[in-house]
């Protein structure tokens, strides 16, 4: 099953190899946002929604935990998986609604061949 991705990052780069590495995995990179508010102006005006939002922590304007907790309330059948360098913001993530976390830096494309196993 293909699955829809938006891919939210401050890091140009890491957006390029996420896209590729889900490309791999048979899944597709639909959307990009480099903070969480444009994240979240971008996801609002989506239809359809991407299948999984992958959310950084760290980024300006609006960190991952807050843009999630925002997208969370907005819709609460998001999913959002976090991928982020940051293990400390783990239990917060799931917490305002993360159905996973992966840590960076990706070690190999397996963090994404499963992709899917967060879909509904």
């Amino acid at each position: 099953m293909m699955v829809s991705i938006m891919i939210v990052d401050d890091d140009v780069f890491l957006h390029e190899i996420l896209e590729r590495l889900q490309g791999l995995g048979g899944h597709a990179v639909t959307e990009h946002a480099f903070n969480g508010a444009e994240a979240l102006q971008r996801y609002v005006t989506l239809n359809p929604k991407p299948d999984i939002v992958l959310m950084n922590h760290r980024m300006p304007v609006m960190n991952g935990v807050a843009a999630t907790q925002e997208c969370k309330e907005m819709n609460p059948d998001t999913v959002v998986v976090f991928i982020s360098a940051d293990d400390s913001v783990k239990q917060r993530a799931m917490k305002f609604g993360a159905l996973g976390f992966m840590t960076k830096p990706t070690q190999s494309k397996n963090h994404f061949e499963e992709i899917g196993r967060y879909t509904k």
